[in-house]
């Protein structure tokens, strides 16, 4: 049977390959697309995810706009890394087919009525700020019931952040909101930033899927050679982690990953460490383990996974 899910998200170029590799993938069924403030603001997240699912011919998609900011503090950005549109590339300007609109139900109300609705569970999958899923666990609780399992992308186990020396940008714009999901009970696995700096693209992978020749490997290429400016300067190297696909490949193939199963709560006020995830990994709090952190891919059967999915797109 087909996963259903929902993909809540804040595009972003890593965003945007984890629609593709969704929408590419008929193991999946997707319910609807969920949009964050995050890498940009609001409504230049939903106008991407419109985007992408236009130039990718999957205008059946519903697109849901949520929380406009986190719970607690204001809104912090990433044009330093996504630039101004949070979706900006090399080539041509995407247009949104012009039928092709925004649902006039809030992402909230969305994901509350879908859970409560469907006849089976769900996988919720988190690819931003976890604002939209914690605000829709504190409006009906009992939907927790309905969620098979939360897998999202944030954090950092082992290693150091990405916008903080301690905090990954989604766990650091929105600390509340990941304290509420990390404590809501519901099964969660975390895609940190230990596992998606072991997921790297660089002009070989490019060049790789490229070599679909096809519209969506193509505009994968674009979206790559921009995302790609920022990591270079950052990290002072070719390689660049492509954190948000990680998601999605998990719930296609679990076996390229692996991790354990331990505590995970966050710093929510610290000046220093605000966003920080505090991940139990040696048992010493002996506080209830609550996540499923994976530390492990195989970056090789990833990229496989990725080139094959996409080639099947137009």
């Amino acid at each position: 049977m087909n996963k259903k899910i929902i993909l809540d998200c804040d595009p972003g170029h890593d965003d945007a390959v984890a629609i593709m590799l969704a929408a590419a993938s008929k193991e999946l069924e997707i319910l609807g697309i969920t949009c964050v403030g995050g890498n940009v603001g609001l409504d230049n997240t939903v106008n991407n995810a419109l985007k992408v699912c236009t130039l990718i011919e999957r205008t059946d998609l519903k697109i849901y706009s949520g929380a406009s900011k986190p719970i607690h503090y204001d809104l912090f950005t990433a044009e330093y890394v996504h630039g101004k549109t949070g979706l900006d590339k090399k080539g041509d300007p995407i247009i949104i087919s012009s039928d092709y609109k925004v649902e006039h139900q809030n992402a909230i109300d969305f994901i509350v009525d879908t859970c409560k609705s469907s006849t089976d569970q769900i996988y919720l999958c988190p690819t931003g700020p976890l604002t939209n899923i914690a605000l829709s666990l504190q409006k009906d609780p009992s939907i927790k019931e309905k969620i098979k399992e939360i897998v999202f992308m944030g954090g950092a186990a082992m290693c150091l952040g990405n916008t903080t020396p301690s905090a990954e940008f989604n766990i650091f714009v929105d600390p509340h909101a990941a304290n509420i999901v990390l404590g809501s009970g519901i099964p969660i696995t975390m895609m940190g930033l230990d596992v998606t700096h072991q997921v790297n693209v660089n002009k070989t992978i490019i060049n790789s899927i490229n070599e679909n020749n096809n519209k969506s490997s193509k505009f994968f290429g674009e979206l790559m050679e921009f995302y790609t400016i920022f990591h270079k300067k950052l990290y002072e190297t070719e390689d660049t982690p492509l954190h948000d696909p990680c998601v999605i490949a998990y719930l296609l193939d679990p076996s390229i990953f692996t991790g354990k199963l331990v505590n995970v709560v966050v710093e929510e006020n610290s000046e220093l460490t605000r966003g920080e995830t505090i991940v139990d990994w040696l048992g010493v709090t002996n506080r209830k383990s609550n996540c499923h952190v994976i530390n492990y891919a195989n970056d090789k059967k990833f990229f496989e996974l990725l080139k094959n999915k996409l080639s099947t797109l137009p």
